[in-house]
């Protein structure tokens, strides 16, 4: 019985020692806000990001109520972003936004969130959930805060996005294409120029409906592309593959000036 006994102390010490334990892990000390908003920008400076994140949290945790808090929210979701903690980001920006929709730093916030998901981007044949989140917010904030600091840059990366996705479509069209099945092909090469129409992979997707109406016999409708082709990337290698394919027979449209969709009807 006595032997049960001490046992069961020992457990109950051994217990309450590693509550401790786990105690100074997660627990911080309330301290005053400046303080404490301090060491969590020391912390973010010094690299030591995740740190940062969890000191920055506290700020809001202890001082709720302060100027700080609404400070450290953005402050948080910005070490995440640099630890590549980009859901963390994501959460603490939709937070702040909803919070504080029409705060000077707002701006600030949604390209952040932009970046968390533009930084997902995959490769072509990835799901593109995050290429068509960070597009939705690029826009936002070309559209909402097109003189901000961030207005130049979002545009930018909106069209690194489309062309990503426009590089989607070609992957999709040339695995018809090579399949032999072109009417799918065409209608996803159709989609490039009428989406993406200024992507890097116009030229080609140019050419490649300049092969499928070729394939299928309309001789005619291969050369009007051509000839689109010809006046927007005479100096491609599409452009010479096209000159080829149709033995010269191109003649550029007198005096087009419209886009390439309109002038397709797309």
């Amino acid at each position: 019985m006595a032997r049960s006994s001490q046992f069961l102390i020992m457990l109950m010490l051994l217990t309450l020692g590693a509550c401790a334990s786990d105690d100074e892990q997660v627990f911080i000390a309330e301290e005053p806000v400046d303080l404490l908003y301090n060491k969590a920008l020391a912390s973010d400076v010094a690299g030591q990001h995740k740190e940062a994140v969890e000191l920055f949290a506290e700020v809001e945790r202890q001082h709720p109520y302060s100027s700080w808090a609404r400070r450290s929210i953005l402050m948080a979701a910005h070490a995440a972003y640099k630890a590549q903690n980009y859901a963390r980001t994501i959460a603490d920006t939709e937070r702040y936004l909803q919070l504080y929709p029409g705060a000077s730093d707002a701006p600030y916030a949604l390209y952040l969130m932009g970046m968390s998901y533009y930084d997902q981007v995959e490769d072509v044949d990835r799901d593109q959930g995050s290429t068509a989140e960070a597009l939705k917010i690029f826009n936002t904030i070309m559209a909402r805060h097109p003189n901000s600091d961030y207005a130049l840059d979002a545009k930018l990366k909106r069209d690194l996005v489309l062309d990503h996705l426009a590089g989607r479509e070609m992957e999709v069209g040339r695995y018809y294409l090579e399949r032999n099945y072109y009417g799918a092909a065409i209608g996803r090469f159709n989609e490039v120029i009428r989406r993406y129409e200024t992507a890097s992979h116009t030229p080609e997707a140019l050419y490649r409906l300049v092969e499928c109406y070729a394939a299928i016999g309309l001789v005619d409708e291969a050369r009007r592309v051509a000839a689109i082709l010809a006046y927007n990337g005479a100096d491609t290698v599409w452009y010479e593959k096209a000159y080829r394919l149709l033995d010269g027979d191109i003649k550029p449209p007198k005096g087009f000036v419209g886009s390439i969709s309109e002038y397709l009807g797309l």
